[in-house]
């Protein structure tokens, strides 16, 4: 602020940020910036002009409050916080292809309805430059991270190599099928769940509904469908032997057609 007379040629520059002088005075001049230089700067004044002199000491009058001010927040907290307070609100945006939309919709709005139900979180969808933009908002981060976590996973594309967390949705003879993404189901053999050979699907405790880390090992090229496995997850015994694998029989391909046997006739008596 400035309190001042006969034109300038006595004054008075204010630091105070209760904003009397901006009543009382004839400037009001805010500052705001870091360390490294002003952001911001804003002015009333209510006389014809300043000087040179009084802008240039009202300036750095203002930098010397500044850094007072830094060297305080800086004392009672060293460094920002790497992430909000779980209980504040916020918002996250989510760009994905426009093939997607339809799915995070789902039939009559049924998929989007089903995450608000289960997260709590609000969600909204719509196309932009031919791509969908998702926005999510929640008053927590509980909220959103789950919300966020369940339009990722309708959206990822399944990548080899890639390790997840599945849940047994049903299990056979010779193995399990584990979801191991939203509507991605995976076959998880018999002898990919463990290194130690398993008799028969039982021996190994595995049952529907059960949760299981794996790693997607193969998509078959033709069919689409997911070879899974928990055993490259786990460390190799020492001294293992791999299990010799019985031959295959190999068929007869020698490009000539068998002579078909001569038929016996049938003599009705």
């Amino acid at each position: 602020g400035l309190i001042s007379e006969n034109k300038g040629t006595n004054y008075a520059i204010l630091s105070d940020i209760l904003g009397d002088e901006d009543h009382l005075g004839d400037m009001d001049f805010k500052v705001t910036g870091t360390r490294d230089g002003i952001t911001a700067t804003q002015m009333d004044i209510k006389v014809d002009g300043l000087s040179y002199e009084i802008l240039a000491k009202a300036l750095a009058q203002a930098k010397a409050g500044r850094m007072h001010i830094l060297d305080k927040i800086e004392e009672a907290q060293p460094e920002a916080r790497p992430d909000m307070k779980p209980h504040a609100p916020r918002i996250e945006t989510l760009r994905i292809g426009k093939e997607f939309i339809g799915a995070v919709i789902g039939p009559g709005g049924k998929i989007i309805q089903g995450i608000q139900e289960q997260s709590g979180a609000t969600v909204n969808i719509e196309e932009v430059d031919n791509y969908g933009i998702v926005e999510i908002s929640s008053s927590n981060k509980e909220s959103l991270d789950a919300a966020l976590a369940m339009v990722r996973g309708i959206v990822a594309t399944p990548e080899v190599g890639e390790v997840y967390k599945g849940t047994v949705s049903s299990v056979m003879p010779y193995g399990c099928f584990v979801q191991f993404m939203p509507g991605k189901d995976g076959l998880l053999h018999i002898s990919e769940i463990d290194w130690k050979r398993f008799a028969t699907i039982e021996d190994t405790g595995l049952k529907e509904g059960d949760t299981i880390d794996v790693k997607l090992i193969e998509i078959d090229p033709k069919t689409g469908k997911f070879s899974l496995s928990h055993k490259a997850l786990l460390p190799k015994p020492e001294g293992y032997v791999e299990p010799e694998r019985r031959p295959r029989r190999e068929r007869r391909d020698d490009g000539e057609r068998r002579e078909r046997r001569p038929r016996r006739e049938r003599h009705d008596d």
